[in-house]
């Protein structure tokens, strides 16, 4: 398993604890932009079409709508640039072999924007609402797409973090710190 960060610190502290644990044998950290070229992700271990699955956490604040943080290693982790899903998109299915699967998190009112990222190449959608609060709308999507499939998208019943009351839900609590598995996870 390779963990890729663009930020050399992260990526620095991120090895230590993989080798803090004993994970040296199962994972490593490698500092590479999300968005480099096959090529590069060649050079640093990790070949087109040698993954799996593939996870990602984009940065999917618009600088439009958000206020940006002037420190720039905040601003680079939180906002999206027009091309920013696209081309992680686009770096995930570079990676991933035939059937590999994909699983991102993204704003939920952008969610057709991430379908239209997946674009004709990724099929067997599920998407899964988080909502910040029963009751309220989305404020997330964990969406999970298969590469090459063209099963049909499922939209999943929503995963409420707090309840009317601000406090966690039993199954927010029982993902967060039980260790259960999200609906998303059928493979």
């Amino acid at each position: 398993m390779a963990l890729v960060e663009v930020d050399t610190e992260l990526a620095a502290i991120a090895a230590d604890n993989i080798a803090r644990h004993g994970l040296g044998d199962r994972a490593r950290a490698v500092a590479l932009d999300a968005m480099a070229t096959g090529d590069e992700f060649a050079a640093r271990g990790i070949p087109p079409g040698a993954a799996d699955h593939v996870l990602m956490n984009p940065p999917f604040n618009h600088p439009s709508r958000q206020n940006v943080s002037p420190d720039p290693g905040r601003r680079s982790a939180h906002v999206a640039a027009d091309d920013t899903l696209a081309g992680w998109v686009e770096a995930a299915a570079g990676l991933l072999h035939s059937a590999g699967t994909l699983t991102l998190i993204w704003r939920a009112d952008g969610l057709a924007d991430v379908l239209d990222a997946l674009g004709g190449r990724f099929g067997d959608i599920a998407v899964l609402p988080v909502h910040g609060r029963v009751g309220q709308p989305a404020i997330r999507v964990l969406v999970r797409a298969r590469k090459g499939s063209r099963a049909p998208l499922a939209l999943l019943p929503g995963l409420a973090l707090n309840d009317e009351n601000g406090r966690p839900t039993g199954e927010a609590e029982a993902v967060m710190r039980g260790g259960a598995a999200l609906p998303l996870i059928g493979d």
